[in-house]
């Protein structure tokens, strides 16, 4: 047997023979009109729906409050200047408005990460055993259920409001596990970063376009209607999800037979014969396994902390209306779902083609996707009340973030394909911890929306990504892990 001296050269000298040695035997299917693709576009349509709903709470809570009067042209209660903004409409606007204080913000805004959390690792079990088809079609329609209770129980109390986001959260924590689950079965190992970013890209569209519409909607109809019209949209991919996708190429029935080997063949040596014995203890020492639990949780707390409170800090410090507030907001998502849609191609082109070694590839993209996010938040935070540059740094660094969508976000699909799903539940579970702790965090340091405090928040966020990045440089990898398979092949 041939040794290295390390895991690096390892994975190095590996890569490009797995490459060559599975996929480059078997002829290419077509990507035009292929299932796999349409499994893609589908599941981005899923994600869509995702963080749609997840993120409409965000904009119709500067709505929900009673304590500032969002719609003047002055914004009295605001750090910087206000901008001018139009008259807002007054139709027979019925919606109730809140007292609720900061820290009450601060929990309903990070209470769906609590139910989130409670799923991750069972979501990633249990597609492996139920199927990953039907188990994200009922979470994401249990969330769609308690989105469209969310004005009734807001109307209820705080508490309420609380109890329906946590059950929420419930719901989409099996998502991503199931998904992965299902990329297992159906993504070549050569289209993993083309397929899987297409897939993804779906959570940041639908951050981009709930943000702007949702504060539409507020400014015209009231903050309810957030809540009724992405719950439809969430009905309609349920039923499109249900009679259009299978949880593996031979359960399709509409695959060409091209494409089905394609994918089989190329997945024959990667793909465990059985997940009936799980190997729980290689997996939870996985060196590998924890370079992306600490890179995924240190990403996500500045990806939540912005997720949740950028819509406060444009109202509360820059002092943008509802309106604007929500097309602003978007736009640094915007800027990351186009980077993660070219990184992926990036990615696949240097793998395939260049033959760079898949473990460089992951870093290099992590590395940007992390510390370039990192130092464009901090400076967001000397930007003062320069609008266009505050703005600009905020863009900059969300947009940067989607780089890492071809980093450690996808490496679980490289260590170990037949538990990716499992895996994403371990590295989910810990990077849900940013969503519920972080909103809380961010508003106690800013109980009075000063600049400064925010500037503490920013630094927080940028100092946890460092690390992240760092860890993960140091101990990712790029190849099968041994207890990923439970038989060899020496032919190969």
């Amino acid at each position: 047997m041939e040794r290295y001296d390390s895991d690096t050269e390892r994975d190095e000298q590996e890569t490009p023979l797995l490459h060559r040695g599975h996929e480059d035997r078997v002829q290419r299917a077509p990507v035009c009109c292929s299932s796999r693709y349409g499994l893609a576009l589908l599941s981005c349509y899923g994600f869509f729906v995702v963080y749609s709903l997840r993120v409409n709470l965000s904009v119709a809570m500067v709505d929900m409050l009673n304590n500032t009067d969002h719609f003047s042209t002055n914004h009295s209660g605001s750090v910087c200047p206000a901008h001018a903004s139009p008259a807002r409409p007054n139709p027979n606007n019925t919606a109730s408005v809140y007292d609720w204080d900061s820290e009450t913000q601060g929990w309903i805004l990070g209470s769906f990460f609590y139910g989130y959390i409670l799923t991750q690792i069972p979501g990633g079990y249990l597609a492996g055993r139920l199927g990953p088809k039907w188990l994200m079609g009922f979470g994401i329609l249990g969330t769609v259920v308690f989105t469209l209770l969310t004005p009734v129980a807001a109307d209820l109390g705080a508490s309420y409001l609380i109890a329906v986001r946590v059950l929420e959260g419930v719901g989409e924590g099996v998502t991503f596990p199931a998904m992965y689950t299902m990329w297992a079965a159906w993504a070549p190992p050569l289209e993993r970063s083309r397929l899987l970013t297409i897939s993804y890209i779906g959570a940041q569209l639908g951050t981009v376009v709930s943000l702007p519409l949702s504060g539409e909607i507020c400014f015209y109809f009231g903050w309810t209607y957030v809540f009724y019209v992405f719950g439809i949209v969430g009905m309609v991919w349920f039923i499109l999800w249900i009679f259009l996708v299978f949880d593996s190429p031979n359960a399709h029935p509409r695959i060409s037979e091209q494409e089905r080997l394609y994918i089989t063949s190329s997945l024959k040596n990667q793909l465990s014969p059985s997940t009936d014995c799980i190997p729980w203890r290689a997996i939870i020492t996985s060196r590998p396994l924890w370079a992306i639990v600490v890179a995924h949780f240190s990403y996500n707390w500045t990806f939540y902390t912005l997720l949740t409170l950028l819509p406060t800090y444009m109202n509360d410090v820059l002092g943008f209306s509802i309106q604007q507030n929500g097309m602003l907001s978007a736009l640094p998502y915007l800027g990351c779902a186009v980077l993660a849609v070219l990184s992926g191609q990036l990615a696949d082109y240097l793998r395939e083609t260049c033959h760079y070694p898949t473990v460089t590839v992951r870093k290099v993209a992590s590395i940007i996707g992390m510390i370039g996010p990192a130092v464009f938040l901090v400076a967001a935070g000397y930007t003062g009340c320069n609008y266009t540059l505050a703005v600009t740094f905020l863009t900059i660094s969300s947009s940067l973030g989607g780089v890492s969508a071809s980093g450690f976000n996808i490496n679980h699909l490289d260590i170990a394909p037949s538990y990716a799903g499992i895996l994403l539940g371990i590295t989910n579970t810990f990077a849900t911890i940013p969503g519920m702790v972080g909103p809380v965090i961010a508003r106690a340091l800013t109980e009075k929306n000063t600049i400064e405090e925010w500037q503490t928040v920013f630094y927080i966020a940028a100092a946890i990504n460092l690390i992240g990045a760092s860890f993960y440089t140091m101990f990712g990898r790029g190849t099968l892990q041994p207890w990923a398979v439970h038989t060899t092949s020496h032919g190969d």
